[in-house]
């Protein structure tokens, strides 16, 4: 089973990323550079259309579900996801959001309400972030969601929800 195509999460709408939305994706990715670029390979200047192209298509390949955040009025304003990359009874979920909508509270209740749904998925038992320590952003957005560090990989600090 297969997590929704979109889910409602108060202000705002997640939904499965579509191709047409490639060109915002890559306007969003160049607009919020500053911030994206320490913490994910993939934001740098050359990233343009074809990159959120093969972004999005991967969105179809059954390992990994992604979504655009938008507000309810239609704003593109971040991604979210669920990765299967840490083993079989754990999602792990992969976010940014766009420099202009930074620090509302967005990240945080697009990550509460993508973890609750994440439970609900069959042989799911754990949902986990996985972030640079020095990532102060994506600390506190996981801390409000409800998420406890657990351990370190590497240089990533390993946070599981633990109820919020």
């Amino acid at each position: 089973m297969e997590p929704p195509e979109m889910i409602n999460a108060g202000d705002l709408v997640l939904k499965r990323w579509e191709p047409e939305w490639a060109a915002e994706l890559a306007v969003a990715v160049q607009e919020s550079l500053p911030e994206l670029r320490p913490w994910l390979p993939f934001a740098n200047e050359d990233y343009g259309i074809e990159q959120a192209r093969d972004f999005i298509a991967r969105n179809f390949d059954g390992d990994d579900f992604n979504y655009a955040i938008f507000t309810t009025v239609g704003e593109l304003i971040g991604s979210i996801g669920l990765m299967t990359r840490m083993g079989p009874d754990i999602l792990e979920v992969g976010y940014w959001i766009r420099t202009p909508y930074a620090g509302r509270g967005h990240t945080t209740a697009a990550v509460r309400v993508i973890t609750r749904v994440a439970l609900t998925l069959p042989g799911i038992e754990r949902v986990a972030i996985r972030h640079h320590p020095a990532n102060a952003g994506s600390a506190a957005v996981a801390a409000k969601a409800g998420f406890a560090e657990t351990g370190r990989d590497g240089d990533d600090v390993i946070r599981e929800y633990r109820g919020a």
